[in-house]
Formats: C-alpha cells, sequence, structure tokens
C-alpha cells in the first residue's frame, strides 16, 4: 500500500483524507474512511487510538496515517497496525491556546524517530504560526532529521473576508503560500493541507505540493454519500489540475 502512496506523491497527485486528530467517534471514522476510500482518495488520516486504528484497518484498504504529538502514541499506533504516522496537525491545539514552536516540533521528530527507527514513514505538520522564512528552516532542518514529508497547515485560522470563490482562495492562503516556500526549501515531498477545497486543491499542486490532505470539507458532513462525492470533486480537482501542469 505505501508503494501506491510514494507513486502519488512522486506523481504530485496524492489525495489524504482528514478524519481529524481529535475524533475518536467510530462512527464518523468509519463514515470518513469509507468515503476516502470509495471516493478515490490515496491515503486516511485519523486520530492516535488503537482501537480506532484496528477497526480502521478492517474497514479500507488504503494506506492509514495515524496523528498525534505524543512520540510514544506514535509508536503504539504503529504497533496497531498504522502504516505511517505524522507530528500533527497542530490546528487543533491552537483555540486551547496551545502552540509549536520550531524546537518543539525538532524535538517531538528526534524522539519520534529515534523511536520508529529509520523504515516507518515519519511525516511532520509545520506550525503556520512561524514566519515562512522560519517554517522553511524548519522544513530543512527535518529533513535533514529523517523525516519523509512535510504537510503545511493554516487555512483554519485564516479569516476570510469574502464568500464564494474569493473566500475560499482567503481561507487557504496561508497553507498555499507554506507549501511555496517549503517545496523549493526540502527535496521530500510536501503536503499542502488545512482549509483548502475543490477550488484550491488546483492552487496547491501549482505551488508546489505533492499532493493534498482535505478534513473539515468531508469529515463535517453528515452523510456519507455527500461524503462521497466531496471526495471524489476533490480528487477530480487534483487530477485536472496534474493534466494542466503536465502540458
Amino acid at each position: 500500500m505505501l508503494a501506491i502512496l510514494q507513486r502519488a506523491l512522486r506523481a504530485r497527485r496524492a489525495v489524504k483524507i482528514i478524519a481529524g486528530l481529535n475524533n475518536f467517534n467510530p462512527d464518523n471514522v468509519v463514515r470518513v474512511v469509507r468515503a476516502a476510500q470509495q471516493g478515490g482518495a490515496t491515503f486516511v488520516d485519523i486520530a492516535c487510538d488503537p482501537a480506532l486504528i484496528r477497526l480502521v484497518r478492517q474497514t479500507v484498504d488504503l494506506p492509514v496515517c495515524v496523528s498525534a504529538v505524543e512520540a510514544p502514541k506514535l509508536l503504539e499506533a504503529v504497533r496497531n497496525g498504522a502504516d505511517l504516522v505524522e507530528i500533527g496537525n497542530f490546528d487543533s491545539f491552537y483555540p486551547l491556546g496551545i502552540t509549536f514552536d520550531a524546537e518543539a516540533v525538532m524535538a517531538l521528530a528526534r524522539e519520534t524517530r529515534a523511536l520508529l527507527g529509520p523504515s516507518i514513514p515519519l511525516s511532520a505538520t509545520v506550525p503556520h504560526i512561524l514566519s515562512l522564512d522560519a517554517q522553511a528552516s524548519l522544513a530543512i532542518r527535518l529533513e535533514k532529521l529523517g523525516v519523509d514529508m512535510i504537510q503545511t497547515e493554516g487555512g483554519t485560522s485564516s479569516q476570510p473576508h469574502h464568500a464564494g470563490t474569493l473566500g475560499l482562495i482567503e481561507k487557504a492562503a496561508p497553507t498555499l503560500a507554506a507549501a511555496h516556500e517549503i517545496s523549493r526549501a526540502v527535496s521530500i515531498p510536501v503536503l499542502c493541507a488545512s482549509g483548502l477545497s475543490d477550488v484550491t486543491v488546483p492552487l496547491a499542486l501549482a505551488s508546489g505540493a505533492s499532493g493534498v490532505g482535505v478534513g473539515s470539507a468531508v469529515n463535517r458532513l453528515g452523510d456519507e454519500l455527500a461524503m462521497v462525492a466531496q471526495v471524489r470533486t476533490i480528487v477530480e480537482a487534483v487530477e485536472s489540475a496534474h493534466r494542466r501542469l503536465r502540458v
């Protein structure tokens, strides 16, 4: 399964559907990951809970990424079936007044890599609260440490001033800017995530991302059929952008 993910990243057409770092509702997570598979996503990202990981492994055949901000929990996730792990997503902590600076992320990455060894794929989110220069510098340090993929963020903290398409672009602007800067600073894949929609995922690829991560645009929908339709819309937007970028 990881070979499929690696090919998608190399082709710059990876789509990750994020159930939510703090989403431990098994019924909702199952609906999200089923929709991800039926809609054609590349992989899924779920909360760090052993029972939830096992449930998702039984439900879909997609690669499973598990996110957390504690290294021992990520090791436990791998032991329970996670294919890859991610340090992040941090967005859910900001409303609680909890932030992560560059040194905190480096310490987490260092501890996680030491626990996992070199063979388990490790992704790290770069906090959007850092300046763009600082985000790029942190990404370079993470790559040197042995992190395999960088994820951007920022959309959930942005406040669009307009409705419609312009508002969607405004919402995605921070994560798009981060993808642009970081993708030019590192050679490992960059996944653009946070605040994206079918309108803005093509902009993420044009900004240098190897793929996109989409969460609330899917996981906040109550109906599984609506989730499937939204995933398909995202995947089709990525594929369309991929074809245009190859021309």
